[in-house]
């Protein structure tokens, strides 16, 4: 084992300890944790760039190494053994060797634990279709899509297939067969590993990210050919995630994805980590789209700004936009009103709602 390995397990360990999501490291500077959604100061001994380059060097293989060093970046999956497993990230800087490291739980947590609602289950149970989980990096979209599949594990009888980069949560098969998929470890992309996956014959396949326009296609034909198709995309909104995909293709395209979108979304939940107000820590504050005749007509016609609107009128059908949600979370005690507020997507119009409520803001 690499001399620096043992320094970055030690404080991978107070990482779990103090319930942190990522281990941030550069050369010539302290060690900092993500808690809470905020880098707090782990040690004061800095890493020097050759002991970074020695923890890297001994957590890839040579070929792998070379390649950092060729394109000044990897990402990849640590398993170091007897310890948790993590997604590790090393890039060059004008510093130096820095890296990321963010703690992948070993257990799936379920839905209770999220605080996901009940009626978000019965998206594991569909038998065909597109769900997309989107939100910005460190939003919890990989924990949230891997409890909804999780589910669909425990519950359903069926061939699950997931395409990922890098793997990040292990499924135990349970009453389902689990095959995982690593782009650059078991297939070239995620394009490649889509066009093949239907002659693997799976029921679900779950997508780690939609990227490109072919792996867009790719999925929205499994989801109109009898497949229930999962993926993630970085987008903050239903409506803008909607958006992002047509234009994603060109003009003489868009109308065609327009209508395959329209036919094929079940649902786009759409999340982000808020700070708490009444403990130390982080709450998921999501948006919840639901296709339904309205949405998809919404979507064919190319009049996703009316897409709100529809969430905000089907609250009974298990809708919400985030404003919504966050409303939700300020009445409860949960999330301070400034906090909502700066977490907002129309401040103005939550500001005044929860004035109404009775909160000076």
């Amino acid at each position: 084992m690499s001399a620096p390995i043992p320094r970055i397990l030690e404080l991978l360990a107070r990482l779990e300890a103090m319930r942190g999501s990522d281990l941030h490291l550069a050369a010539g500077r302290p060690a900092l944790a993500r808690s809470a959604g905020e880098l707090v100061p782990l040690t004061d001994t800095p890493f020097t760039d050759e002991e970074l380059r020695q923890a890297l060097a001994g957590m890839v293989s040579p070929d792998d190494f070379k390649r950092f060093d060729a394109a000044g970046e990897i990402d990849f999956r640590w398993e170091p053994l007897g310890a948790s497993l993590y997604r590790a990230n090393f890039y060059k800087t004008l510093g130096g060797t820095s890296a990321e490291l963010r703690w992948i739980p070993r257990r799936i947590p379920d839905m209770r634990e999220l605080g996901l609602p009940e009626h978000l289950a019965r998206l594991a149970l569909l038998s065909s279709g597109l769900v997309l989980v989107t939100g910005a990096t460190g939003s919890g979209k990989s924990t949230t899509m891997a409890s909804i599949v999780n589910h669909a594990n425990r519950v359903r009888r069926d061939h699950i297939l997931t395409i990922e980069d890098p793997i990040e949560f292990l499924y135990a098969p349970e009453a389902c067969l689990v095959s995982q998929r690593e782009v650059g470890s078991h297939t070239a992309t995620f394009a490649s590993a889509l066009r093949m996956a239907l002659r693997e014959d799976p029921d679900i396949i779950v997508v780690g990210e939609m990227r490109d326009a072919e792996t867009m296609a790719l999925a929205l034909e499994a989801a109109e050919t009898g497949h229930l198709v999962f993926a993630t995309l970085h987008t903050r909104s239903a409506a803008e995630t909607v958006d992002r995909i047509i234009n994603t293709f060109r003009a003489e395209q868009q109308a065609q994805i327009r209508a395959s979108l329209a036919q094929s979304l079940e649902a786009v939940l759409s999340l982000q980590l808020v700070k708490r107000s009444d403990v130390r820590g982080r709450v998921l504050a999501m948006e919840t789209l639901v296709a339904n005749p309205a949405v998809r007509n919404l979507i064919r016609d190319g009049k996703t700004f009316q897409l709100p609107n529809v969430m905000q009128t089907n609250r009974a059908h298990g809708m919400r936009t985030m404003d919504d949600h966050l409303a939700e979370l300020v009445t409860a005690g949960i999330v301070a009103p400034e906090e909502a507020l700066l977490q907002a997507r129309d401040r103005l119009s939550l500001a005044g709602e929860l004035r109404r409520a009775g909160f000076p803001v």
